[in-house]
C-alpha cells in the first residue's frame, strides 16, 4: 500500500461501505434473525451480511492488508501485517433492532498502529463522514471540521444511555448538555464533523468501535486520547482501548482536567 493512494482509495471505500449499508437495510424491518453473542451484545443476520461485503470488497482493494472486524473470528495474524483494516459492519445493533436511526458502519485502515484513512456511514440518514490522509474529512460531501465552541457550560456530550445510567457523566452533567446516541462510530463522526461538540468513554471500547472515529476527529482538527492524554494505538492483540476523549483542543484539555480523578470502569464485556 502507497499513502500516495489514499485519497483514492477513500473514494472506493466510501463505495463499499454505502454496498453494506443498503445491504443492512434490506434486513431492517423484515427476517432478520438475532442472538446474543454475549452479555448485552446482540448480533443479527445483518451484521453477519455486512461483514461478508465489507470483507470481499476491502480486501479485494488492499489484498496485503489484515483484518480486523467485530464479526470475524480473530486468528491474529493481523498483527504482522503494516497495514490491517479495523471495522464494524454495524455499530448500534441494538438500536438497529430497535429501528432508532442512530446506527452505523465504520471502516478504518491502519499503518503501523496508526489510523490513516476512516469512514462512518449511517445508512438509515445517509449520513456520511469520511477521510483519509491527502484527503479531507467530509461530512455530506462537504468540508468538515470539529466545532470551535470553547465553553463546557455551552458543549454538547454525545453520551451513551447505559453510561450515563451506570453515573459515568455525574462529574459533567451539571456543566454540559447531554444528548445520547447509540453507536460510538457515530458518535466520534459527528464530534468530527461538528455536529456535537465531546464524546468521552472511561469503559474499555473495541478498536473497531473507535478506530474510523478517532482518525476523523484528529485530522477534523481535534483531539482523541486516552483519558490519561496517552495517544490511541490501534492493532494491539487484545484489540481495546481503555478509554477516550475526543473533543475540540480546548474543550478535550478542559474534560482531562475535570476526569483526571475519576476512575475507569470495569470491561463489562470482558
Amino acid at each position: 500500500m502507497d499513502e500516495q493512494q489514499l485519497p483514492q482509495l477513500l473514494e472506493e471505500v466510501k463505495e463499499a461501505v454505502k454496498a453494506a449499508g443498503r445491504e443492512v437495510m434490506q434486513y431492517q424491518g423484515g427476517r432478520n434473525e438475532s442472538w446474543e453473542k454475549g452479555k448485552d451484545d446482540p448480533v443479527t443476520l445483518a451484521d453477519l451480511a455486512a461483514d461478508k461485503l465489507l470483507r470481499e470488497r476491502l480486501l479485494a482493494l488492499c489484498p496485503e492488508c489484515g483484518w480486523q472486524s467485530e464479526e470475524t473470528v480473530d486468528d491474529q495474524t493481523r498483527l504482522d501485517k503494516e497495514w490491517v483494516w479495523v471495522v464494524d459492519p454495524l455499530d448500534g445493533t441494538k438500536e438497529f433492532l430497535e429501528q432508532i436511526p442512530e446506527f452505523a458502519i465504520a471502516v478504518g485502515l491502519v499503518h503501523k498502529g496508526m489510523p490513516q484513512l476512516g469512514v462512518v456511514y449511517n445508512p438509515a440518514t445517509m449520513e456520511m463522514i469520511a477521510g483519509a490522509e491527502g484527503a479531507p474529512v467530509t461530512y455530506m460531501g462537504g468540508e468538515a471540521g470539529v466545532s470551535d465552541q470553547r465553553f463546557r457550560a455551552a458543549a454538547t456530550v454525545a453520551v451513551s444511555s447505559s453510561e450515563y445510567k451506570r453515573g459515568e457523566f455525574d462529574e459533567v452533567a451539571a456543566t454540559m448538555h447531554l444528548r445520547p446516541i447509540g453507536s460510538v462510530a457515530y458518535k466520534l463522526a459527528l464530534v468530527a464533523a461538528g455536529q456535537v461538540d465531546v464524546f468521552y468513554t472511561l469503559t474499555p471500547r473495541s478498536e473497531w468501535d473507535i478506530c474510523a472515529g478517532v482518525y476523523l476527529v484528529q485530522v477534523a482538527g481535534g483531539r482523541a486520547t486516552e483519558k490519561d492524554s496517552s495517544e490511541v494505538v490501534f492493532n494491539k492483540p487484545e484489540g481495546k482501548t481503555r478509554s477516550l476523549v475526543a473533543a475540540n483542543p480546548d474543550l478535550h484539555h478542559q474534560l482531562l482536567e475535570a476526569l483526571a480523578d475519576m476512575p475507569l470502569s470495569p470491561d463489562l464485556r470482558a
